[in-house]
């Protein structure tokens, strides 16, 4: 079991990653707070040791996404906008929020594939352990996936 000044070190370094995990999976801030919430109390209670900070990251996220799932089963879950979600993550350059709204509008299975890759820096064999896929699937998914935005992105230039 961890101290109070070590769990808040953990809670500074890794709540804006859970956070955004989170409103990924869930595309609904009030949902992601919860949900990161949850999974910091879940670290708190958690007896085993950890390895690494990676290791605590990569658990945190794992937990993150059960809890989402959890979350989406329930009956009283709302689905909101699209826009309504991006205020609650900020980027410097416009290009950057055009393309984290292109990629939260993927289906879920190459958002969270795309996301881990790309935002977080996960390689494929640890995206395929903290989602339960196999690596070729999380391969697959991101294939997919960047055809979909390349496509999108494309039509959104031709718009212009």
């Amino acid at each position: 079991m961890m101290n109070d000044e070590q769990f808040t070190r953990l809670v500074r370094r890794y709540i804006d990653t859970v956070f955004r995990v989170a409103l990924n999976y869930l595309k609904n801030p009030a949902d992601a707070e919860d949900v990161t919430q949850i999974t910091f109390e879940k670290l708190l209670k958690e007896k085993r040791s950890f390895e690494s900070d990676e290791h605590i990251r990569a658990w945190l996220i794992r937990v993150a996404v059960n809890e989402c799932k959890k979350l989406l089963r329930s009956p009283w879950r709302k689905i909101e906008a699209i826009e309504d979600y991006l205020t609650a993550v900020a980027f410097d350059n416009p290009a950057h929020s055009e393309l984290y709204r292109a990629v939260m509008g993927l289906p879920k299975k190459y958002r969270m594939t795309i996301y881990l890759h790309y935002y977080e820096g996960y390689s494929t064999q640890e995206i395929g352990q903290i989602l339960r896929i196999p690596k070729n699937t999380v391969c697959s998914h991101l294939k997919r996936g960047r055809e979909l935005l390349k496509k999108e992105l494309q039509e959104a230039n031709d718009d212009v």
